[in-house]
This record gives C-alpha cells, sequence and structure tokens, in this order.
C-alpha cells in the first residue's frame, strides 16, 4: 500500500487485542496526526532501522515511572546541588532529537530515530505535542530528553547525555515540572537498569491502558 493511501490519523486497532509482541500496525507514516492517534491509544511506532516499514506497537509490558516510588541516589542528589547546570523546556527540541539520533547505545549498530522519525516528532512538536528537556552546561548541550503528552500523560521517548549525570538530571527537572502540574507518573516504555535503579516498574499493557485512559479523561495540561 503507498504511503498516502493510508486515512490520517490511521484508524489504529484496539492495542487491547494485540499480541504478545504488541504490534498493532506496521508502514504507517509517521506524522503528527498518526502520532497524536497512536498515542492516545498506548501505541508507539518503534523502527528498527530506516530501510524497514515502521512497526507501531503497544507492549505486553509498559514500564512506568511513579514519582511516589521514585528513588534518587545518594550520588545523584550531590550532583544535582553541586552542577552549575541550566534546565530548560522546549528550548531546542530539534537539537536534542539529533543528540539522542547521534548517542551510542550498547548492543545497538545504528538509531532508531530514523530521519523519518525525527521529521515526524519535530512536526507533533510544532504543533504542541511533544517536548524536551535540556542541560546546558554555559552554551554547550550536555543532556535532555524528549518525549510525548499523551493528553494528561507524559511518554518518554529518548534521552542523552554528553556528562554524567546530565540525563538522570533532566530526568529530575521532567518529574518536578510534571509533578507541580498534577502528575504522579510517565510512561517510559521499557525498563532498563538505568530506570531500574530509579525506581522503574513493569505493569501489564491492560493496566497501562486503564490507567491512561483516567489521564486522558482527567484533562490535565502538562505543558
Amino acid at each position: 500500500m503507498r504511503q498516502d493511501a493510508y486515512p490520517e490519523p490511521y484508524p489504529f486497532p484496539d492495542p487491547a487485542l494485540a499480541e504478545e509482541d504488541g504490534l498493532v500496525a506496521l508502514g504507517v507514516p509517521v506524522t503528527p496526526a498518526n502520532l497524536r492517534a497512536a498515542y492516545a491509544r498506548g501505541i508507539f511506532p518503534w523502527p528498527f532501522s530506516a530501510r524497514h516499514a515502521v512497526p507501531w506497537v503497544s507492549p505486553g509490558e509498559r514500564a512506568v515511572l511513579e514519582f511516589e516510588r521514585l528513588h534518587v541516589p545518594k550520588t545523584l542528589r550531590q550532583a544535582r546541588r553541586r552542577k552549575p547546570w541550566t534546565f530548560t523546556i522546549d528550548r531546542d527540541f530539534g537539537l536534542v532529537m539529533a543528540a539522542c539520533a547521534a548517542a551510542r547505545r550498547p548492543g545497538q549498530r545504528g538509531t532508531w530515530i530514523t530521519p523519518a522519525m525525527r521529521a515526524g516528532y519535530a512536526a507533533l512538536h510544532g504543533e504542541g505535542g511533544a517536548h524536551s528537556v535540556e542541560v546546558w552546561d554555559g552554551d554547550r548541550l550536555v543532556g535532555g530528553l524528549y518525549g510525548v503528552d499523551a493528553g494528561g500523560l507524559f511518554t518518554g521517548e529518548s534521552m542523552f547525555h554528553l556528562e554524567p549525570d546530565a540525563s538522570k538530571l533532566a530526568l529530575l527537572h521532567l518529574v518536578d515540572h510534571l509533578a507541580a502540574r498534577g502528575a504522579t507518573w510517565i510512561d517510559i516504555q521499557q525498563l532498563t537498569p538505568h530506570f531500574a535503579v530509579l525506581g522503574a516498574r513493569l505493569i501489564p499493557r491492560s493496566e497501562f491502558l486503564g490507567r491512561l485512559a483516567l489521564e486522558r479523561a482527567a484533562g490535565r495540561r502538562l505543558f
């Protein structure tokens, strides 16, 4: 099927009916309308490379970081007090995405942040649906993260650091920002050792979808 033959926004199927691998659609273009529709249903694009059709997934288990469970190690608390860094939100979304795409990750030969992904999320950011956190050492960007507002729930997509602790401190800045607006948790999609140390955990897809629906119904403004 040609890309221009897809309806937009794409009518994603119910993710609750997906198989354990979570695949719900394949090859749907990464556009702002499709991204909004997908995240509203607990679905996100997860491409393997620029050469393959983009899979859209809602995994059988979802990683979440609940603020009441957040564990900040002593060394990170000390770094937060001592680092003379500046934190901003949405100051340079494009630069953060580029840095995340360029980051080397263990076990990965390339990046899933393809040119099509960058273009789609940048357009969504322009519409107010995607956001970034930046960490600056003077005028130098040393860390950050970006993600999507799924309608009252922040879904983290990727993060990077050029200095130790920069990405972790970007996350803490985001948590403070969201908590001040009434949020109590974020979606981090996959559980990594980095997030496990901070207190993140896996929940079943059914629980995640139910909690997402409640957040969307609350209509909370995060940004």
